[in-house]
């Protein structure tokens, strides 16, 4: 099975694969997060070929995580931009590193950290439920078939 065939799945995780579900993307994603918008300094940054990145970037704009927006006119050169659903993405992202950080251990230091905007501040990422403020972890919550939640 394709990562596109995932796109129709009822699955939410499924789908999301079929958006994130290879390393380029996500990185690209992590590149437009820390303020990165031109092809030239993605391809820089990430070591990719023009023809991936144009492929991934393609793909990004088509599910509507990033839009492109003309910089200049001759040639046409675009800056690719995080839609309000790429911004969405950011605590996926925030959570993934933070996973990685504490499973995953380097010898280096981590290239960047995240902190509050309004402080500057580092912060310690925690997923919680909106309507009651838990701590959502691995014991506090449990998955089960949709048609068995009550």
């Amino acid at each position: 099975m394709k990562w596109n065939d995932l796109n129709d799945e009822s699955c939410p995780m499924a789908r999301a694969m079929g958006v994130v579900g290879d390393r380029w993307t996500l990185l690209i994603l992590r590149d437009a997060m820390s303020g990165i918008r031109r092809f030239d300094q993605f391809q820089e940054n990430l070591g990719i070929t023009r023809h991936v990145l144009a492929e991934r970037l393609k793909k990004l704009e088509a599910l509507g995580l990033m839009r492109r927006e003309p910089y200049q006119d001759r040639p046409v050169r675009y800056d690719y931009r995080l839609t309000r659903a790429g911004k969405e993405f950011a605590p996926v992202m925030l959570a993934m590193t933070d996973w990685a950080a504490r499973n995953l251990p380097h010898d280096d230091p981590a290239p960047f950290r995240f902190v509050a905007r309004d402080t500057g501040t580092e912060i310690e990422p925690a997923l919680t439920d909106r309507l009651t403020g838990q701590e959502l972890t691995y014991r506090s919550v449990r998955m089960v078939p949709a048609n068995k939640v009550r």
